[in-house]
């Protein structure tokens, strides 16, 4: 099960932080939460697909973990012994486990309720920070390794494979992707499911539901990745869109004792999720992925009680009336006092014919770890001059044969200069500026590009199956139209003075109570760091808002939903 040594990112070869032993001392401390159980005979404490499991510390013996794999059925993973503790960051939602533990006959387990395990880790803050590094090392051991997920059988470089593959992998869901082309494994796994080449590609879950070509929606439902807003739940706080500034509402949000529910329509981390590295965020030296930076956030939302719901869109805003109601796409409403927009950007588009043809089977907008293997030892394109651009080429040139870099106008003033040299200095990168994509070619998937270069007028054809589309983004505000005042080019405006003679915030819009952070507000600096900040001190003008409503409103006094936190 563990990797060789010679990959070192592993989580699974840290195994004093994935797999940690609590101290005596520390198990003595736990044992006022919780209550002592001696197993006479091999039992299943709980099993892959519950809900809302308890916490296990192994006081003697064994709890061995178990994964349930439709290729090779149940089987053993690990065991833990004395003083190490089961679980993984499902502990701290309503999704369901990955794994099946086992106490083998003799064990003495502690047994802390679920309903006590934010207590337990908020109480013994020492004990609470081992258990949530090894929570979030132990997701990543799953997802590197396609453990305890579902297998995903179909084309690599089709379009529906790459769509599910990278949101079930940003929504740190395990998926092993089986070209039956390939991979034989893929053959006889569709012979013994009954199913036909047409139907590809297809999900199959541990249990044998096999899911022809699934939406994002349908896979969330089906998987427990989704939770669903609370009906007849009135928020204190919906914050739209789970990108670092709405991660940072949340945290702040739920952390301060609002009843927080944050609405993504794809996966935490927005468009920082998908940058390979980022280098220049305060604290991580050696840098970090966005991917990861996402996670950490997303766990820490859920460590203080914020609802994160994925997979839902939404699609207008009745500001009419208070509480505020948000619509989403599947019919569903909910109603919050107030409301942080922190819906971010989408991604521009080449202006080339064919190209809406081609997004998803070679176009791509991000560079991660899912896309590094899709194109490993190819030749590709980037087209961009900002940071994302310049992290796209570098950390792709790692895997990659040769990195074509196109660039419109050249480097943007934006580019951050330790980028530019290490572009300008690397053997695999190609540097092209005043360059732009003319034709794509290809029958059902990319197959080639032709640019031309406006500083010499040549033309070039490059035989190519990706590109990396970086050209920047335009605000998600139309399901806004008609409640706030936007500029000219549809991003928030904020500043706003609030109804009376409250401090202004910079971070208000023209609607009392609803306030908008990061890349969606007009004049914000679109970098990750001034996103998290923004999303941060939005929280104080939220509570001086809801303070306000508490006197000034026909509604009852707000009664906060406090969850179990310091």
């Amino acid at each position: 099960m563990i990797a060789t040594p010679t990959d070192p990112t592993d989580p699974r070869l840290r195994q004093a932080q994935t797999f940690p032993v609590l101290s005596t001392e520390m198990a003595e401390r736990a044992m006022a939460y919780g209550r002592e159980e001696t197993v006479a005979q091999d039992v299943f404490v709980f099993e892959r697909g519950q809900r809302a499991i308890d916490f296990f510390l192994v006081l003697d013996g064994q709890l061995q973990m178990f994964v349930d794999d439709i290729r090779h059925g149940r089987r053993s993973a690990y065991t833990y012994h004395r003083g190490q503790f089961s679980g993984e960051q499902n502990l701290f939602t309503n999704r369901p486990m990955l794994l099946s533990g086992c106490a083998r006959a003799g064990s003495r387990l502690l047994r802390i309720a679920n309903r006590d395990f934010h207590a337990f880790l908020t109480g013994e803050p020492d004990i609470g920070e081992t258990i949530i590094r090894a929570y979030i090392l132990r997701r990543a051991g799953f997802v590197r390794h396609a453990e305890g997920g579902v297998v995903l059988v179909g084309n690599r470089h089709h379009a529906d494979v790459l769509r599910i593959q990278r949101f079930l992998t940003r929504n740190l869901y395990p998926v092993a992707v089986v070209d039956p082309v390939a991979d034989e494994t893929g053959s006889s796994l569709m012979a013994s499911m009954d199913v036909a080449a047409s139907a590809l590609p297809v999900v199959i879950t541990p249990d044998r539901h096999v899911l022809p070509s699934p939406s994002n929606a349908a896979l969330a439902n089906v998987l427990g990745i989704n939770e669903p807003p609370e009906a007849d739940v009135v928020y204190d706080v919906a914050v739209v869109g789970a990108g670092p500034a709405g991660l940072a509402a949340s945290v702040y949000g739920a952390s301060e004792g609002l009843n927080t529910i944050v609405l993504e329509t794809l996966a935490p981390g927005g468009q920082a999720g998908t940058s390979s590295k980022i280098e220049n965020y305060l604290g991580f030296p050696t840098g970090i992925s966005g991917q990861a930076l996402a996670a950490r956030a997303h766990i820490q939302a859920q460590k203080f009680g914020a609802r994160i719901s994925v997979s839902h869109e939404v699609t207008s805003l009745d500001c009419s009336t208070h509480p505020y109601r948000l619509i989403l796409d599947d019919a569903i409403s909910l109603r919050a006092r107030s409301i942080v927009i922190a819906t971010g950007a989408r991604y521009r588009k080449l202006d080339v014919a064919d190209y809406d043809r081609f997004e998803g089977q070679g176009i791509h907008y991000a560079a991660t770890a899912m896309e590094a293997q899709v194109c490993a030892d190819e030749t590709i394109i980037v087209v961009g001059g900002g940071n994302s651009a310049g992290q796209a080429a570098i950390f792709l040139s790692q895997t990659v044969k040769h990195v074509h870099m196109l660039m419109r106008s050249g480097i943007a003033s934006t580019m951050s200069d330790y980028l530019v040299q290490r572009i300008k200095s690397s053997p695999r990168i190609t540097l092209y500026q005043q360059a732009q994509i003319t034709a794509l070619h290809g029958d059902k998937s990319l197959e080639g590009a032709t640019w031309i270069d406006r500083t010499s007028g040549m033309t070039h054809e490059l035989a190519v199956t990706s590109i990396f589309v970086m050209i920047g983004a335009s605000p998600n505000t139309g399901w806004l139209e008609g409640c706030l005042d936007l500029d000219q080019h549809g991003f928030v405006k904020t500043g706003m003075a609030p109804s009376d003679d409250t401090p202004l915030s910079p971070y208000a819009t023209s609607k009392d109570g609803i306030f908008a952070v990061g890349d969606v507000r007009s004049g914000s600096v679109k970098r990750v760091a001034s996103a998290v900040g923004e999303g941060s001190v939005v929280i104080a003008a939220v509570h001086q808002y809801l303070e306000r409503q508490r006197h000034t409103d026909h509604e009852r006094p707000v009664a906060v939903s406090h969850p179990s936190v310091t």
